[in-house]
């Protein structure tokens, strides 16, 4: 099963719990405290998403390590490029 696979199946169980609740489609006749929870929870749910994705983005950018011997290793490989070019007639 893929990664999309398993997060539609799983949001298309909360999609459905979600409808039973919201719309009482089991006759349970919920609590007006529950009905009043239940009907923005998607919208708040996916705002909870949003704020953690920004976190998270924003942690990864803050502790992105520097790579000095990757970064010197491109340089160099970059410097040898341009000699090469230019044994070949190129002009930078």
């Amino acid at each position: 099963m893929t990664k999309l696979m398993e997060w539609l199946s799983v949001l298309t169980v909360l999609g459905v719990l979600w409808a039973t609740v919201t719309f009482d489609l089991l006759g349970l006749d919920p609590p007006e405290a529950v009905l009043q929870v239940s009907w923005p929870l998607p919208v708040f749910l996916l705002v909870a998403l949003g704020c953690f994705s920004l976190g998270t983005v924003g942690y990864r950018v803050a502790t992105f390590n520097d790579c000095q011997t990757a970064a010197a290793e491109l340089q160099a490989q970059i410097r040898e490029a341009k000699t090469d070019l230019q044994r070949k007639g190129l002009r930078f």
